[in-house]
């Protein structure tokens, strides 16, 4: 399926970066926000520093009100300087270190410009500074790496935890139950329009996930007893190499940062 971005309900419109790659997909989702009765609008994550990006960004913007970050991977961030001083505006991110001004942004927070309104929830696990912005205008909600147009994504051990990925998983799939959301515009990948659906499917490829772990697990220490060794100092690699056996080796590095953070969810205190 060919993603190109576009524009979708009466908010948004999607400005594809061209920096696809295997970690990106098609490129960065830039998302421009804004009532159709405003000039004014809100700019989620700029993505990467190109010129012919951000001048497209402006194409889609107009009068820019405020840069907002999903997360703080440069794929998102990188840009989010140069185009906020660009327009004069400040940068809202969780992490203080991606912030231009004095605001900053977290749970409960409702940004505001004109009638649009984008309320702020925390979703960690990705990263530990992973936010979700959900229009209710749109019904929809702006995911950033949380959960993707295409696949599944990454949590990137150690700033990523699992623990705390699943609870937001859950917790989006609550928020979209309970407040109606249908859409998911994610941060990479094409929109999808059953965000219930998506939910459930990702809640339970990570419990397949988990399992699979489990599994390798229990075989490595079974060999061992038979007196083969254990890979005690490679033991992620080993289990990606199990577990994933079917994922092109390109995507290991990131499969073993998801089996790292696995590993610690199923060695920790519950």
């Amino acid at each position: 399926m060919t993603w190109s971005g576009g524009s979708f309900g009466e908010t948004g419109t999607c400005v594809l970066a061209p920096n696809a790659d295997i970690m990106t997909l098609d490129g960065t989702n830039t998302w421009v926000l804004r009532d159709p009765g405003s000039s004014r609008s809100v700019v989620v994550d700029p993505g990467p520093s190109i010129a012919a990006h951000l001048d497209a960004i402006d194409d889609a913007a107009g009068d820019v009100s405020v840069v907002l970050l999903t997360h703080h991977h440069a794929d998102h961030s990188e840009a989010a300087r140069e185009y906020a001083e660009r327009h004069g505006c400040g940068v809202r991110a969780l992490d203080p270190a991606y912030r231009l001004g004095s605001e900053g942004l977290g749970e409960g927070d409702v940004v505001a410009v004109g009638d649009l309104e984008v309320h702020v929830v925390a979703t960690p696990g990705h990263t530990a500074d992973s936010l979700s912005f959900v229009v209710p205008q749109d019904r929809a909600v702006l995911t950033g790496d949380t959960v993707l147009g295409r696949g599944t994504t990454v949590v990137a051990h150690p700033d990523g935890q699992l623990g705390a990925y699943l609870s937001s998983l859950q917790r989006l799939h609550a928020l979209c139950g309970e407040q109606g959301i249908s859409s998911v515009w994610p941060g990479h990948g094409p929109v999808i329009d059953d965000a219930l659906g998506a939910l459930d499917f990702y809640l339970a490829h990570r419990e397949q996930r988990l399992a699979q772990v489990r599994d390798a697990l229990r075989d490595l220490h079974a060999i061992a007893r038979e007196g083969g060794s254990f890979p005690h100092e490679t033991l992620p690699r080993a289990i990606v190499e199990i577990v994933y056996r079917d994922v092109d080796p390109v995507l290991w590095g990131a499969a073993e940062l998801s089996v790292r953070a696995q590993l610690a969810y199923l060695t920790s205190p519950k």
